[in-house]
């Protein structure tokens, strides 16, 4: 029996992002969050399990994120991160830091303002220092499925593989996805980590033969798990090499996943 295991964002989404600099006020969207992260060991990547449209942009813009956090009981992970770090850990490290919603609202509106008429809105969330306890970075970002992808994914059906999606992104995005590629929901898995998406590949491995495919260094543990790992460069985002060094085949669009003998 056959698994491929797809990351999401960047892989079978092109990505949308705004990603604004608290230390400058700068919004940018052409600068990877993962790559951010990766600049600094000490810095983790925070998810909020909301739907920003419907919560943070209606939030008091002047409260603190973490008085939101805590206030409101807002579900939030850590999605990528070179160390391991506990809810517990993070919200004490950000006790003193004075970022608001309006940073994380700000780049809300800077995606919404560009109408890259996203289908899936992955979410909201920060980069935070845990050595410093600064959030540094606020993030909003939605996509949109890659064209090809129905039809990869219908291809690999029909071939009798069986598909899942584990990736960093909040849940009720990925079960957007999932609806989009005709997924059932136990297929996919929310919120996962680097060490987590290891983990599922290696529960994967005991009933398949399993392939990772993902775009960035948040997916490097889970290439080096499976069987055959596939890095694809369809998001055109800047990939660092080490990242290169985990893959077994290198793609550029997610349709020449068809031509890998598997």
């Amino acid at each position: 029996m056959k698994a491929i295991v797809f990351d999401n964002s960047g892989t079978l989404i092109k990505r949308y992002k705004a990603i604004k600099d608290l230390r400058t006020g700068i919004i940018c969207d052409n600068i990877a969050s993962i790559n951010v992260v990766d600049q600094d060991k000490n810095r983790a990547l925070v998810v909020l399990q909301t739907d920003p449209s419907k919560c943070i942009n209606k939030a008091k813009p002047n409260q603190t994120i973490r008085h939101f956090l805590k206030k409101n009981g807002v579900d939030f992970d850590i999605s990528y991160s070179q160390v391991n770090i506990s809810k517990e850990e993070l919200l004490d490290a950000i006790k003193d830091d004075k970022s608001c919603i309006r940073d994380i609202q700000d780049t809300y509106y800077f995606v919404v303002e560009k109408k890259y008429n996203v289908n899936i809105c992955s979410g909201s969330g920060f980069i935070v220092n845990m050595k410093t306890g600064n959030i540094e970075f606020t993030i909003t970002a939605g996509g949109r499925i890659f064209k090809e992808v129905p039809f990869v994914i219908n291809e690999l059906k029909n071939r009798g593989i069986d598909i899942f999606v584990a990736s960093g992104d909040r849940k009720t995005s990925l079960e957007q996805l999932a609806m989009f590629i005709n997924l059932p929901k136990k297929n996919v898995y929310d919120t996962a980590n680097s060490r987590r998406k290891k983990e599922i590949i290696k529960e994967l491995k005991k009933k398949y033969k399993v392939m990772m495919v993902g775009n960035s260094s948040n997916d490097i543990l889970a290439l080096e798990e499976a069987d055959i790992g596939v890095l694809t460069l369809q998001q055109n985002d800047k990939t660092p090499a080490k990242v290169y060094a985990t893959a077994d085949y290198v793609i550029k669009n997610i349709q020449e996943l068809l031509n890998i003998d598997f």
